[in-house]
């Protein structure tokens, strides 16, 4: 009986939880279409200019330079899926690593399938699945919180040879693999007639045949936080 009685609130506790979330999103949806509806100026079909536009160009083009990592080569137009990324060959004293990097190209440039494209494109097995997740430490931004980050951690292979891979989308304060996520901080920043400008990035760092990629974690979470530092101090600050 106590089972039954309380499963019942675990469901009327849910179901609460269920109607503020759509509360909210009405609320939301009400506040983007309100004044839309008034002057006939949609925000999703004129979506606010992208304010740091050239800062992504720049990087498409130039790629960055990372503390302690040199840059052994660039190429900035390789052809994965329907995207051009930019690649850079970097290296430590150790270690040699792949950065992709696909930045933003436009006020209606989205999200999509980019994870897909790369697995598809390097022909990859996968396993191992994780999700890390990191806090990037900066001096103190104007306006900017603190960027947390979420990222997408597995070991890939093909018949040649074995990686440990970090993948997430960076947004100027924060990171997902989750194209939904980038949605709704867009969401939030067109409220304030901004954009959550993003970069795609992953980090292909190259381990012993099947190796074990706990290994690796601790150098690909170092990458990592050096490269959304680099875009919130010199990509994204322009926002």
């Amino acid at each position: 009986m106590k089972q039954m009685i309380s499963a019942r609130k675990l469901l009327r506790r849910y179901q609460l939880s269920k109607i503020m979330i759509l509360v909210f999103l009405l609320i939301l949806v009400g506040v983007v279409a309100i004044p839309g509806y008034a002057t006939g100026r949609w925000p999703w079909t004129n979506p606010p200019t992208v304010a740091n536009l050239k800062q992504l160009k720049s990087l498409r083009q130039n790629g960055m330079t990372l503390p302690g990592w040199q840059v052994m080569r660039v190429q900035n137009n390789v052809q994965i899926g329907g995207h051009r990324w930019l690649a850079e060959e970097i290296k430590n004293d150790r270690t040699v690593a792949i950065l992709l990097l696909l930045p933003q190209n436009g006020p209606k440039n989205q999200p999509q399938v980019e994870w897909l494209d790369i697995d598809g494109f390097h022909r990859w097995q996968t396993d191992s699945h994780r999700t890390l997740r990191f806090t990037v430490k900066l001096a103190p931004i104007p306006d900017k919180p603190p960027s947390t980050v979420e990222a997408r951690f597995f070991r890939s292979w093909n018949p040649q040879q074995t990686f440990a891979v970090m993948q997430w989308y960076a947004w100027p304060n924060g990171g997902s693999p989750a194209t939904s996520r980038w949605f709704w901080e867009d969401s939030i920043a067109r409220l304030s007639n901004r954009r959550a400008s993003w970069v795609a990035v992953s980090i292909i760092l190259p381990i012993q045949p099947q190796g074990d990629i706990k290994i690796a974690q601790p150098l690909l979470e170092s990458l990592a936080e050096s490269v959304q530092a680099k875009l919130i101090t010199e990509t994204f600050r322009f926002e």
